[in-house]
């Protein structure tokens, strides 16, 4: 019975290889987002010399739309590997952020919210540059989805730190 014991707990725990395909795809994507970034640019370079004023700041915060989602696959990548998966051996390498092998669920689920009420922001703002051409229920409909998304994260915040008060919560997990 032992051995039957054994072999199962070795299974679910060899089934956390099951997560890296996701990884690999997510890698991927950030490869089909830097070719989603060249496109950007390239339309964006010859804009700053003809364009108005609006209309380059559009393109700028395209961009930095574009970055920002990146990073965030990146930290989803690097953290949920490292928490669900395997460690990332990379040795005393100068250039490991400082960040990976200590995100933790809690902190990988509040960066993600935070990009997402990031990202969320500057959808607004480029909405805000073109008000006059919005309805009143398109500004309405942006401004009420990015605020469900700060209450959210707000709310994440304040769940984490009534479960950490407690002894309960992800805040208290152990980093490796």
């Amino acid at each position: 019975m032992k051995r039957i014991e054994y072999l199962l707990e070795w299974l679910i725990f060899s089934s956390r290889w099951l997560l890296a395909p996701f990884y690999l795809g997510l890698v991927l994507s950030i490869l089909l987002l830097l070719v989603k970034f060249v496109k950007e640019l390239l339309h964006f370079i010859p804009l700053v010399f003809t364009a108005e004023g609006g209309d380059v700041i559009i393109g700028l915060l395209s961009l930095i739309d574009v970055v920002m989602i990146a990073n965030l696959v990146l930290i989803i990548v690097l953290a949920g590997y490292e928490n669900f998966v395997s460690r990332i051996e990379t040795g005393s390498h100068e250039d490991r952020p400082n960040w990976m092998g200590h995100v933790g669920f809690a902190e990988l689920k509040m960066k993600l919210i935070g990009s997402i009420v990031a990202i969320s922001g500057i959808e607004l703002l480029k909405a805000f540059m073109y008000v006059e051409k919005l309805t009143n229920e398109q500004l309405a409909w942006k401004v009420g989805i990015h605020m469900a998304f700060v209450v959210s994260g707000v709310l994440f915040a304040v769940m984490d730190r009534v479960a950490a008060g407690k002894g309960g919560g992800h805040a208290r997990e152990e980093k490796h």
